[in-house]
């Protein structure tokens, strides 16, 4: 195939095009056809666009601070050699003989001196084919300006990648108390989303709330590390998948000719981990349900999810409120946080209310009575056109979640569900048709999901059974039966409590997130169309 512009025959045609012709045509903005000349004009200079390494002696902020320990303990100008640092150029101010720019990295932000007749020949032609983006290292000293601001004089210049598509940022603003605050350059938000590279790469507090999030989840773990709990890791790619009432996604693996599914829960795996004495399990990973997308659900999705032997859901209750209150103020300094225009407050103890009574206070309908069709009625009264084909359990979840969920700001237990909603967990003390169960609920959504967790192999077959008989009708939500699980259990499933805590969602939280696109780094979008 050959380029229909130019007739070159390149490994690849894009758009019809070699490369060449594909960055110059009228087709593409001006900026991107000018940088991809700057680039043709680096390499008949001999300049390197895209380097190999910089050896930094100094990340941005830690020049900045070494320079300002130096000058704190000199009551003369001081200057500090050898500095060798790289970044982003933010912003380029060229004066003629000499330029300032600003460049940055992960979390710092620093001036940078360019002058034509220390920087030499190819240093000086190097200038002119910079652009905003590009990434540079720069060797030299650390000064402060007659204006006050610490900069790097640059005795030697790297071109280290040269940019092809300028990055969308935003305009600076100083505040009177002396913030800079940055007013985005996209003005559409799924391209945030679809281009996180770019987005994390002009916006700073996009960075802070990944920051957050990794923290979050470090702290998560030494907090069970020190408890005695083990890290551990299950399938992702399971022969049958189970510990949720979720629809799937499928595959096929072609050496085994047999149907294989990505996890909707890691609860299953865990459980057969405290059957073999691991008493203290947990993993954090990513599960897969095959779902709706809205502000707090991702097809995708990242749990925390942990059992431990000898104790009940009233045991794993204390542990929630005690661990996510200690994990957020160890990551945030506080556990009190401002939440689409509420104030939520993460202190133990939490409330807790019993799920029969609040379904009755917010339906009128007493759970024990309510025939079928009186839900069905109500859900209908509520907007639900799909009323008539869902079953009893997906109409009580419905309608709680509307009731009941969508009222909570503060964090409550919502604790004994009925049972036939709780396939996985054992029948309440003393009110069978309830399960101990429990769900952790802060502003509007379920944090936690927990169970005292059922280990009666005869009562697992059977609730199997029936899920089998829901899945046979037409739900694509119930569960299959496990042989192997319930084998587990025949083995002997000490009392265990077991939860699941979405990550995704805490992180919303505790950053001001209100939609879970804002703190998963590459959530799932429809296909983009006329990309180029």
């Amino acid at each position: 195939m050959t380029c229909s512009c130019c007739g070159a025959a390149p490994p690849g045609l894009r758009d019809g095009l070699c490369l060449t012709c594909w960055y110059t045509s009228a087709d593409r903005p001006k900026p991107v056809r000018d940088r991809f000349e700057k680039l043709a004009r680096l390499r008949d200079l001999g300049i390197e666009p895209y380097g190999y390494a910089f050896d930094r002696s100094h990340e941005l902020r830690e020049a900045y601070a070494a320079f300002e320990q130096m000058e704190s303990e000199t009551s003369e100008p001081a200057e500090l050699g050898g500095m060798r640092v790289a970044g982003r150029i933010l912003s380029y101010r060229d004066l003629g003989g000499s330029a300032f720019a600003h460049i940055g990295d992960r979390d710092g932000r620093l001036q940078i001196h360019l002058r034509r007749n220390l920087l030499g020949e190819t240093g000086s032609a190097l200038m002119d084919l910079l652009d905003l983006g590009d990434w540079v290292g720069v060797e030299g000293t650390v000064f402060r300006t007659r204006r006050g601001e610490v900069t790097v004089r640059a005795e030697s210049l790297t071109l280290l990648a040269k940019t092809l598509r300028p990055l969308p940022f935003g305009k600076e603003e100083m505040r009177d108390d002396g913030r800079r605050i940055v007013h985005s350059g996209f003005g559409d938000q799924a391209a945030r989303y679809r281009q996180r590279y770019a987005d994390l790469a002009v916006n700073p507090e996009v960075r802070e709330v990944f920051r957050i999030r990794s923290r979050l989840v470090t702290a998560f773990r030494n907090w069970l590390d020190a408890r005695g709990f083990l890290e551990v890791e299950t399938p992702i790619l399971q022969p049958l998948y189970g510990g949720a009432l979720a629809r799937p996604f499928s595959t096929h693996h072609h050496r085994l000719d047999r149907r294989m599914f990505l996890r909707i829960a890691d609860e299953l795996y865990l459980k057969r981990l405290i059957v073999g004495n691991l008493d203290r399990v947990y993993e954090i990973g990513h599960d897969f349900r095959n779902e709706g997308i809205d502000r707090t659900h991702n097809p995708e999705f990242t749990m925390l999810e942990l059992y431990s032997a000898f104790a009940d859901y009233e045991d794993v209750m204390r542990l929630t409120e005690t661990m996510i209150s200690d994990v957020a103020g160890e990551v945030m300094g506080t556990t009190r946080f401002a939440y689409d225009g509420v104030e939520v407050d993460l202190t133990p103890p939490w409330g807790r209310v019993r799920w029969d009574e609040a379904f009755a206070e917010a339906s009128g309908l007493d759970l024990h009575t309510a025939a079928d069709d009186e839900l069905r009625r109500l859900a209908e009264r509520r907007g639900r056109a799909d009323a008539e084909d869902l079953s009893r359990v997906q109409l009580l979840d419905a309608l709680f979640s509307d009731l009941v969920e969508d009222r909570i700001t503060d964090p409550v237990f919502v604790y004994g569900h009925p049972i036939e909603m709780s396939p996985l967990a054992k029948p309440k003390r003393g009110e069978p048709a309830l399960a101990e169960r429990f769900e952790a609920i802060v502003c509007g959504f379920e944090l936690v999901n927990a169970f005292s967790e059922l280990n009666d192999p005869i009562d697992q077959w059977n609730r199997f059974a029936a899920q089998q008989r829901l899945r046979d009708a037409g739900d694509q939500e119930a569960m299959e039966i496990d042989e192997d699980y319930v084998r587990a259990l025949e083995y002997g499933l000490p009392p265990t409590g077991g939860f699941g805590l979405g990550i995704d969602r805490l992180v919303m939280l505790m950053t001001g997130q209100t939609s879970i696109r804002d703190v998963v780094l590459f959530p799932m979008l429809r296909p983009e169309e006329g990309a180029s």
